[in-house]
């Protein structure tokens, strides 16, 4: 069983992380196809939601066997041809459902949350 400790973020943090990555590459998709050096990029960027791009490869290959994603290979001015991930509609309907959910959750969360905070 894992305990939190003071001072410990890095145990539930991560967990949050993982739980959400596929969701957040999803979101980044809807603006329209990218490769998966920019999908990490992004997502470290952004609060580092991923650690490394070595993560983020499983997570892409999982989206595309579950038809989330789909690919296309095109080529590049800078280096060797690139796979381009994009939506599906299944993507996009998990992606609607996915946030749906996560705005009630949290919702829930931030109203434990702030009656706990001192006014």
């Amino acid at each position: 069983m894992h305990y939190m400790e003071p001072g410990n973020e890095v145990n539930w943090l991560g967990q949050v992380r993982k739980g959400v990555a596929e969701q957040c590459v999803l979101a980044l998709l809807t603006s329209g196809e990218k490769y998966g050096v920019e999908l990490a990029r992004e997502l470290t960027a952004r609060g580092r939601i991923i650690g490394s791009e070595g993560t983020l490869y499983p997570l892409l290959a999982r989206l595309r066997r579950n038809g989330l994603v789909e690919t296309s290979w095109q080529e590049s001015n800078s280096g060797p041809p690139r796979r381009y991930y994009h939506l599906t509609s299944d993507g996009e309907q998990a992606l609607a459902s996915f946030t749906k959910q996560w705005r009630v959750f949290r919702d829930a969360v931030d109203e434990i949350l702030n009656e706990g905070s001192p006014e």
